[in-house]
């Protein structure tokens, strides 16, 4: 983009770092109206509005957020040339996973691992909610959620719920339990540590015991797999799990995978947004959850 006024685009930049029109005037000296005209330059040449408003504030569009975050490496860029032409650095692309609080850090870990190590990518890592992170996708402040099941579509936040990964669910607990220990026998002689009753795995499991005929004795419900996770390290109960949630305790031997539970899964969802631009490191991080 030869034909590019950088000039526009550093107004740009500047309102929208600071969010507010009145203030970045006067920290440069300039009227409102003139630093107006200038976006408006700016959004014809791109041929996208870069802001909309909402009540007295400026909101950055879809197309204003991918500009600022091509103008933050632009000035950075500017910047290091500056510092005696020494290298200093690499500009750098974000990407913004949100995950819910309750989910496997293994699991976020191994969807992650492709970027770790690359230096030219930043990671901006945000856990919440599950409504805190759609609304915050929604918002595109960020470009994907890692969750364990689908959102709500309809056509006013159009997600898309890609299913990545969908994991074995097993027994979980201490070592040292004598006697049968058939799936049928746990069931029905020890205490069980169980997703609450919202979770798809739990209605598995459910669905599994009366099968069985075995009524299990409920140590605890819970929704946060981590917790989960103590509580089987404390020998609260056998946990009922993903073996990739515990794979380290699996490892030292500190926990026992007992059985596996048949026809229960845990499915593991990336959920993004219907975009014009959307980040093409999202993209690579799909692509590498899938094989």
């Amino acid at each position: 983009m030869r034909d590019l006024n950088y000039n526009h685009l550093r107004y740009f930049w500047a309102v929208a770092h600071d969010g507010n029109l009145t203030r970045t005037a006067d920290r440069m000296a300039v009227s409102q109206s003139a630093l107006s005209t200038q976006i408006r330059k700016l959004e014809e040449r791109l041929g996208h509005a870069l802001f909309e408003r909402e009540g007295r504030r400026l909101v950055l569009t879809e197309a204003g957020r991918i500009a600022l975050d091509h103008a933050d490496t632009i000035f950075a860029t500017g910047d290091e040339l500056l510092e005696v032409l020494r290298e200093t650095g690499r500009a750098r692309q974000a990407v913004r996973i949100g995950a819910l609080a309750t989910l496997s850090r293994n699991f976020q870990i191994g969807f992650v691992q492709p970027l770790l190590h690359r230096a030219d990518v930043e990671l901006v890592l945000r856990s919440g909610s599950a409504a805190e992170l759609m609304q915050a996708l929604a918002a595109l402040q960020l470009d994907v959620v890692l969750a364990n099941r689908p959102p709500a579509r309809d056509a006013i936040t159009p997600y898309l719920a890609h299913r990545i990964a969908e994991q074995r669910v097993s027994l979980i607990g201490r070592p040292g339990i004598a006697g049968d220990t058939s799936l049928a026998a746990l069931l029905a002689t020890q205490p069980v540590v169980l997703p609450t009753l919202e979770s798809s795995v739990r209605a598995a499991f459910d669905s599994l015991a009366a099968t069985l005929g075995v009524r299990p004795q409920i140590a605890a419900e819970v929704d946060d797999m981590a917790l989960m996770r103590l509580l089987a390290r404390e020998g609260v109960g056998l946990a009922v799990l993903p073996p990739i949630v515990v794979q380290d305790e699996l490892a030292a031997g500190s926990l026992v995978e007992f059985d596996q539970l048949p026809q229960v899964t845990e499915s593991f969802y990336a959920v993004t947004l219907e975009r014009r631009f959307p980040n093409p490191l999202v993209a690579e991080l799909l692509r590498a959850a899938r094989r």
